[in-house]
């Protein structure tokens, strides 16, 4: 969740940094290229002023008309060669008055033509096209009328070089994309805390569902951190916990003592059907199955106590020789086997190590392979492999018995379920019910499926990696 939550966070964020970068590193370029034409405007009323004397003389007829147009020229001159900055007084007409240096012109282009025009019109270049610091040949030019008695009679033109008009704008948007990025930086630092204290909350529930969900019921939410929705949520699910744990223990209590309690009663019953027994004739049928229905009642208690321990006991979790204990519950069961004329054999590796409570699982893998053994007919095999699969030790029994349609593997393990083929097989159906509940607790798992062409095929998974391992 949060590799989703903090890039939102970030673009989000950009964004805004963006919003508000852009237009005021635009408003930064325009500051300062109005700066320099305001400067240029100010240089082109000075000499308008002047050129309004040359003009005036020319009009007279006075022969001071070309002094005041060389004092001019020299004033022009002096402020090119100071500046850098070409200038020129143009007639009407186009035709220059004075111009520094002597050669230049005004440039053959729409942007200059409209700016003398506006001149012409008594309109000055208050806002020539930005020039941007990527424009390295881009000059900015600035016209201005000049006036005489009313009316326009030259034009003022300036052409500055931008070098430093772009320096200075470039400048600026290295300070303004310095304090972007050093904003973005602290921004991302926040929504790292944010997320981190709004996703910490979830990501200790979900330890705790997934705890619960895989059998350690005592997992709990420490209710402190997060917003307050989450603390609030946190509470409830611990009230939730505590609530489903009771439920789940009082059950477990009533199926201990239930099995518990019924014992002696069953005792003392199957105590009286011995003694009915002896004064009934020898071979009598109704007291034999009498006798098999107590002893199978008597085996479903027994049953019925083995599992709720099983889902009550805490695991003993070691470090455990997988091979060495599957070879060592196949050694004890082969005499059965043989008793039946089923072959029982090992195979895989001799050496896997899991972390498993070896008590649990050498009752889990009996159950499995005297439910193997108990279906399988003489003459056939049942088949013990030992593997390791990435972070799992795997101990698979599969028998050649008549096996389980679909259907009956999505029930299989389930409590006092029993294939309806199989009814006349001595059972309880709990075994597999005691097996996956003695493997739960350590962490794990109980798997089945059909074993080609006929057959069951149960998977007895461990992890090979201790609770501390993240």
């Amino acid at each position: 969740m949060r590799a989703r939550l903090l890039p939102l966070l970030v673009v989000l964020m950009a964004g805004a940094l963006l919003a508000l970068g852009l237009p005021l590193a635009v408003s930064l370029a325009a500051g300062q290229q109005q700066h320099v034409v305001v400067d240029r405007i100010d240089d082109s009323a000075r000499f308008a002023a002047l050129a309004q004397f040359v003009v005036d003389a020319e009009g007279s007829g006075g022969a001071g008309a070309d002094e005041r147009r060389q004092t001019l020229q020299l004033e022009l001159a002096r402020y090119q060669e100071l500046y850098g900055i070409r200038v020129g007084i143009f007639y009407r007409d186009d035709n220059a008055m004075v111009r520094s240096p002597g050669w230049w012109g005004l440039p053959d282009d729409g942007q200059a033509r409209r700016a003398f025009k506006d001149a012409l019109a008594g309109r000055r270049s208050h806002d020539p096209p930005q020039v941007w610091p990527w424009q390295t040949q881009g000059r900015l030019l600035v016209a201005s009328p000049v006036v005489l008695d009313g009316d326009v009679v030259a034009v003022v033109a300036t052409e500055s070089p931008t070098d430093l008009m772009r320096g200075r704008i470039l400048e600026g948007w290295l300070l303004i994309a310095g304090g972007l990025a050093a904003a973005m930086l602290v921004a991302f630092g926040a929504a790292l805390r944010l997320t981190s204290w709004v996703l910490k909350p979830v990501r200790t529930l979900d330890a705790a569902a997934h705890g619960i969900a895989t059998g350690r019921m005592n997992s709990r939410v420490a209710a402190s951190g997060g917003p307050p929705e989450l603390r609030r949520l946190a509470r409830s699910f611990n009230e939730m916990a505590d609530n489903v744990e009771e439920v789940l223990e009082q059950q477990r209590a009533f199926v201990a003592d239930a099995s518990h309690q019924l014992r002696n009663p069953l005792a003392a019953l199957l105590l009286r059907i011995e003694l009915l027994a002896l004064e009934l004739p020898e071979g009598n049928e109704e007291i034999a199955s009498v006798r098999t229905e107590g002893k199978r009642l008597a085996q479903v208690l027994d049953d019925l106590l083995d599992l709720a321990l099983a889902e009550h006991a805490s695991a003993e979790i070691s470090l455990t020789d997988i091979g060495a204990l599957a070879a060592e519950r196949v050694a004890a069961w082969r005499p059965y086997a043989e008793e039946k004329g089923v072959r029982l054999t090992a195979t895989g590796r001799a050496a896997v190590t899991g972390w498993a409570d070896p008590i649990a699982l050498s009752s889990a893998l009996d159950a499995v392979i005297d439910n193997a053994l108990k279906f399988t007919p003489a003459g056939e095999e049942v088949e013990v492999a030992v593997s390791a699969a990435g972070r799992c030790a795997r101990v698979v029994v599969a028998d050649r018995g008549p096996g389980l349609t679909k259907e009956e593997l999505l029930r299989v393990g389930d409590r006092f379920w029993r294939s309806g083929r199989h009814q006349n097989v001595r059972g309880s159906g709990l075994g597999l019910s005691i097996s996956r509940a003695l493997l739960t607790a350590g962490g794990g798992s109980l798997a089945y499926g059909t074993n080609p062409p006929h057959g069951l095929r149960v998977t007895v998974s461990v992890p090979r990696t201790g609770p501390h391992a993240s």
